[in-house]
């Protein structure tokens, strides 16, 4: 029988070490029966005999430590947490290629490309994550403040030219079945929240684009909560703090649950959220709900499908768990 461990149970496809990265914790002391981290090194697990610890690493250097909560989701369900970037709508592609233009441009180098292994540090995370990890690996001693600047410009051309129908073609498609997905899951009563990691003037724009798409109207009068990491009010600089307190770390959940959506303790069990990134797998389960991953995304290749609950290919595969059928 596989070890089954508080808060997350048995564990699949990850490293074990020695001692936490911090230096924190070394397995064998203080209690500590176990420590290991995903393929992605993103987060790392202190396993003790009643509770499990989460160490979210920060390539800006603001890493903090959560206890893993249990969690259980008890159909039908009263509400769901929906990302935006992958989830429901095919966008990753797009932002990733915004990556490579903005390192390309650190460079001075338009023939540069990411390689494939960058996929999961380049995806799911903030956009100050993403680039710390590429000017490590491809421009040391370049500016995150410099990378930023870049980034914002080239990204503001590129929203203007596809709101202008001169753009990328398909940067921004609906996730197969979202239409009927979300419409079947608000007839049937369930509150839902969208979340995400981009900022408003990124995330916005998607959305609008896959509900024009779609024929569905305004996002912000269908959705019962919309959550983003906050907004950049001058090109190229910070704007609030959810560059630094992003998917995994719990708390864009977790105000979408608790401040969006009202759910109270007790309701968090008729609550589940959807994600195609381990970013967001972690940051539903450290908010304490049950996550449902959809594949197409970095989940596996991250090492994190021991903590989904189920994993499905469409959205709609959900639906009698959601409907307790």
């Amino acid at each position: 029988m596989k070890k089954q461990y508080p808060g997350i149970g048995h564990i699949e496809n990850m490293n074990e070490l020695a001692q936490t990265s911090d230096g924190s914790f070394m397995c064998g002391k203080d209690g500590v029966e176990a420590i290991f981290t995903p393929a992605d090194r993103k987060v790392e697990f202190v396993a003790f005999q009643e509770k499990t610890m989460c160490l979210v690493k920060s390539a800006m250097g603001y890493p903090a430590w959560y206890r893993v909560p249990e969690v259980q989701y008890e159909g039908p369900a009263k509400a769901i947490l929906m990302d935006l970037d992958g989830t429901s709508v095919r966008s990753e592609a797009f932002w990733m290629w915004i990556i490579e233009q903005t390192i390309a441009k650190l460079l001075k180098n338009p023939r540069f490309e990411l390689e494939k292994e960058d996929e999961p540090h380049v995806s799911g995370h903030s956009v100050s994550e993403h680039l710390q990890y590429c000017i490590d690996k491809y421009c040391p001693g370049k500016s995150i403040i410099e990378a930023r600047s870049h980034y914002f410009e080239i990204t503001e051309y590129e929203m203007n030219e596809i709101m202008e129908g001169r753009g990328r073609k398909e940067a921004f498609t609906p996730a197969p079945g979202l239409k009927e997905f979300l419409e079947e899951v608000k007839a049937n009563g369930i509150r839902i929240g969208l979340v995400t990691s981009g900022l408003y003037t990124k995330a916005m724009p998607e959305i609008i684009s896959a509900f024009r798409t779609l024929n569905m109207g305004d996002p912000l009068d269908f959705y019962d909560a919309v959550i983003t990491a906050g907004q950049t009010f001058k090109k190229g600089q910070p704007g609030t703090i959810g560059e630094l307190a992003p998917k995994p770390h719990p708390w864009l959940y977790s105000e979408t649950a608790k401040v969006g959506l009202g759910i109270t303790e007790e309701e968090k069990c008729r609550v589940v959220g959807f994600e195609d990134s381990s970013a967001g797998i972690m940051s539903i389960r450290l908010a304490g709900f049950e996550a449902i991953g959809i594949n197409g995304g970095n989940i596996h290749a991250s090492g994190m499908d021991s903590l989904c609950m189920k994993q499905y290919d469409l959205l709609q595969d959900a639906l009698p768990l959601l409907l307790g059928k």
